[in-house]
């Protein structure tokens, strides 16, 4: 399994609390803000809770 890139694309202001826990677990800051994660079960799951706040991309090592 390839890595993923995952984006920022929108704020997380007046989004859930949980919602804005997610974004700062996974490493996100700002807006266009990136961070490359390996493929696991448990980043799936916090990218399935919080897909309307980024973008994924696979990327080749």
């Amino acid at each position: 399994m390839s890595p993923l890139k995952v984006t920022q694309l929108k704020s997380v202001i007046g989004s859930k609390e949980p919602h804005k826990r997610t974004i700062k677990a996974l490493g996100l800051k700002r807006i266009r803000d990136s961070r490359v994660h390996g493929d696991t079960p448990q980043i799936r799951g916090m990218l399935h809770k919080v897909r309307h706040l980024v973008r994924v991309e696979e990327v080749d090592e």
